[in-house]
């Protein structure tokens, strides 16, 4: 199975990273058995530099791994409650110990499930689970933003990035290339309720 899924045997082992979110500089703590446990993942660092975060709402980082979208977010606006998910309990768990070391635990909660009705969810998916299971995954997850709603994908354009786009709109989610850089796809999905 993929390293989306491995939450790895025994103890957790860490390491400290630097990276720059939303135009600060913020440590987090990371480890292996994560999704980019060594360094912030080009992709998510290219959402962080070209969506600006809202200053209000409620919002779902879907897929957190060690929590750079949820905390930096909550980081950046005070305004937002931001709900972190992943299947991975070792990404859970950082997430928490990220939140607690930027002092946002009380905005920014970690679970392997959430609730929702979300303004916004940010997420680099998990694009090498398969095409399948990644509909599967964004069509539970989507359904949840409120009618107004919003999501920011990142996807490389070489792993489907453009495909994906075209899909979700047919599914009735219209999307929108927002911003491309460095090989990345910045989708911007909506709900176009009847």
């Amino acid at each position: 199975m993929s390293h989306y899924f491995e939450t790895g045997e025994g103890p957790l082992v860490t390491r400290e990273i630097t990276a720059q979110v939303f135009g600060r500089e913020l440590g987090f703590t990371t480890a292996r058995g994560v999704f980019s446990g060594s360094r912030l993942d080009p992709g998510t660092s290219v959402l962080l530099r070209e969506v600006s975060p809202p200053q209000s709402g409620h919002l779902l980082d879907l897929g957190c791994g060690f929590g750079p979208i949820a905390v930096g977010l909550a980081v950046a606006s005070p305004g937002v409650t931001v709900e972190a998910v992943d299947v991975n309990e070792k990404a859970v768990e950082l997430t928490r110990m990220n939140a607690e070391r930027h002092q946002v635990a009380d905005r920014v909660s970690a679970a392997s499930t959430a609730a929702g009705p979300f303004d916004e969810i940010w997420s680099n998916p998990p694009i090498r689970i398969g095409k399948e299971a990644l509909h599967e995954l964004l069509l539970a997850w989507l359904p949840r933003l409120k009618p107004d709603g919003v999501a920011w994908l990142v996807v490389g354009k070489n792993l489907g990035g453009d495909s994906l786009a075209k899909w979700l709109t047919a599914q009735g989610w219209p999307t929108e290339k927002f911003a491309s850089a460095k090989g990345f796809r910045i989708l911007k999905t909506t709900w176009a309720r009847e």
